[in-house]
């Protein structure tokens, strides 16, 4: 899997606590249409509708497109191809709906195994996927802005064999997409073993110059038998004597049509309390429940409910939601 979507109602949950102080869901085919010799296009159409209930204060609900994103992918010459993915929804500045280029990349394959991409893409950390098509639920976890990379200007490296890869890459910063100061790097490196058919672990280490951040993000994951089980962990430093740690476990099973996960996250972060010592400013686990029905090869239908119980940020919340995703 790769980052985790911190669009939709997962970000509505975590800003509420913090200003208060598959078969199954996954994925859903593409279609990648060929538009032209080495030209294609894919994409998704996200909508849902959802109920936000805080333990204190009223409740909100909302239904609309979530997002809809294109992504035009282009396989040039010599080993040469491009990706450029266009977004209608909330943008990196959170400033409300809006169209804008998501990420934009060009890659060179030098070898099979090894390429060099340049340009904007997303960090490689993290269980979660950051679009919806790659969830086996409605929201992510919550603590993506926290402990994963986010999109990056910058170059990466890959090498990928059958049972090891090895990513790296050196960008302007870690978490921010519209940073372009190239005076303090960050970077990102990452290594995944695959010893045996359903198994897979991951490991990344994060480090931004400019939010004198480092972040360790750790996953294993075994599919079998229509089975999914995922476990990842978390430990964050961030400026001053700021720290974070969190973990996650989830499991899915889907048969036929349907599928069902069952997640569970718990994490920590200790704001700097400008006197060189720490206070907790957020902690919080989550339960959710998230069965799913997929009515064609392009289409999802994925109902969520979960449970927020804040010990520290805000008050406890719970959510119903509804999803219906399409892709093509």
């Amino acid at each position: 899997m790769g980052h985790e979507s911190r669009s939709k109602t997962t970000r509505h949950i975590i800003a509420g606590a913090v200003a208060a102080v598959a078969v199954g869901a996954v994925p859903v085919a593409h279609a990648d249409i060929e538009l032209g010799k080495g030209f294609s296009v894919e994409g998704f159409l996200d909508m849902s509708a959802y109920s936000f209930n805080p333990k204190a204060g009223s409740t909100t609900s909302a239904a609309g497109i979530d997002q809809f994103e294109t992504d035009f992918k282009w396989a040039g010459s010599n080993g040469v191809s491009a990706r450029v993915d266009v977004e209608y929804g909330e943008s990196f500045e959170g400033s409300g709906d809006t169209t804008f280029v998501e990420q934009a990349f060009v890659t060179k394959a030098f070898t099979e195994q090894f390429s060099v991409k340049v340009g904007r893409f997303l960090s490689y950390s993290g269980w979660e996927a950051e679009e919806p098509t790659g969830l086996f639920q409605y929201s992510g976890s919550g603590y993506a802005p926290y402990f994963y990379g986010y999109y990056q200007n910058g170059a990466s490296a890959l090498y990928t064999s059958g049972k090891f890869d090895l990513m790296a890459s050196v960008v302007t910063s870690t978490f921010n997409p519209l940073d372009r100061d190239a005076k303090k790097l960050g970077y990102e490196l990452g290594a995944a073993v695959k010893p045996m058919e359903g198994l897979t672990a991951k490991a990344f280490y994060l480090n931004d110059k400019d939010s004198d951040t480092d972040v360790v993000n750790v996953w294993l994951s075994y599919a079998a038998n229509g089975f999914t089980f995922a476990g990842e962990y978390n430990t964050a430093n961030y400026a001053g004597s700021a720290d974070g740690k969190g973990f996650l476990l989830m499991g899915n099973y889907a048969s036929g049509p349907f599928g069902i996960t069952l997640r569970y996250v718990d994490f920590k972060i200790k704001g700097d309390d400008g006197e060189g010592g720490s206070a907790t400013s957020l902690k919080t686990n989550s339960i959710t429940i998230s069965p799913s029905y997929k009515a064609s090869d392009n289409l999802l239908v994925v109902a969520e409910f979960r449970k927020d119980n804040v010990k520290v940020g805000g008050p406890d919340s719970t959510q119903v939601a509804l999803e219906a995703l399409f892709s093509f």
